[in-house]
């Protein structure tokens, strides 16, 4: 992982369908990432879901994506 790459971690299946709940979406909408994605951890597969933390001046921003 680059110093300047956001932190990407799996989400662990009931972490997925809490978060898929909270917010009343299915997988499909969420945005997707590619499975040659380098920033993708290792063990990772298709249909999972990746929480990815970026640093910003106004503090840490949290997103989501899926792997397709």
């Amino acid at each position: 992982m680059h110093i300047l790459q956001p932190k990407h971690t799996k989400l662990k299946p009931e972490e997925t369908k809490e978060l898929l709940e909270q917010y009343n979406v299915s997988l499909s909408q969420l945005p997707k990432i590619k499975s040659e994605d380098s920033a993708i951890p290792e063990g990772c597969q298709r249909g999972d879901v990746i929480k990815i933390e970026r640093k910003e001046k106004n503090g840490n921003v949290v997103s989501f994506r899926v792997i397709v």
